[in-house]
């Protein structure tokens, strides 16, 4: 995927998450609004010439088939009598994040899949539409590879927000420099604020790179790229909790 791409991802993904926080408390006029510039964006890019466009035929048609249910969940809001007819809940299911999928194998290369399983968090149940953004930073914060968003979590149970999705790292381990961090910033958002805020970040570090399940503490905001100053989030045992898959060619 092109930085270009990317780019087009990360923009559509704030705008339908601002879409559906409008929609989520109530601000009708606001939420159609957002979700028919969208629609019309999304249309467009749908239906550009195959050399003028960043995505292949594929990924046009569920560009325009996320269009179409933007617009229907638009129609449903202004109209009292169907705004069932597509409901909230199911319109987040399409949100478009900014996973990658996994690199080419090299020979003699490995390449990292870290499944995120869940994050504990004392006010799991709190957090509005959480999602995580992944990002590897060398010593000086600077991204190694391309910034990647989950989508938003599965569910809340108790003290854990669940995600259950995989993330690929976008470069072979062996090419990472020495002293390379994983970034895990746990964002939400904020209805009073009305922005998405990073609640707290974990990060993982090179020597932590082996098969298996790992747990990583979590830390207090505002992420610390550079890891100079850390504070933890809590004295209680809470975690996220993290699964890794190696392949090498």
């Amino acid at each position: 995927m092109s930085e270009a791409a990317r780019s087009l991802l990360q923009r559509w993904g704030a705008s339908f998450r601002k879409g559906t926080d409008f929609d989520s408390w109530g601000q009708l006029v606001e939420a159609i609004d957002e979700y028919q510039i969208l629609a019309r964006h999304l249309q467009k890019e749908a239906q550009s010439q195959h050399n003028n466009s960043e995505f292949t035929e594929d990924q046009k048609k569920t560009i325009a088939k996320i269009a179409t249910c933007l617009e229907l969940r638009s129609a449903a809001l202004q109209s009292t009598q169907s705004q069932d007819e597509f409901k909230l809940e199911d319109l987040k299911k399409l949100e478009p994040s900014t996973l990658l999928p996994r690199l080419p194998s090299e020979p003699g290369m490995t390449l990292l899949t870290i499944n995120i399983e869940k994050i504990g968090l004392k006010d799991a149940g709190q957090c509005i539409d959480p999602y995580i953004t992944v990002s590897v930073k060398d010593l000086n914060g600077i991204d190694l590879t391309p910034v990647q968003d989950t989508p938003v979590a599965l569910r809340k149970e108790d003290t854990y927000v669940h995600f259950n999705v995989d993330i690929e790292i976008q470069k072979h381990v062996e090419k990472l420099t020495k002293g390379a961090a994983i970034f895990f910033e746990f964002k939400h958002y904020k209805p009073k604020k009305r922005f998405t805020s990073t609640k707290c970040f974990a990060f993982m570090e090179m020597d932590e790179i082996k098969p298996g399940a790992i747990v990583i503490e979590l830390y207090k905001k505002p992420t610390d790229f550079k890891r100079k100053k850390l504070q933890l989030l809590t004295k209680k045992p809470l975690y996220l909790h993290l699964h890794q898959t190696l392949h090498k060619e």
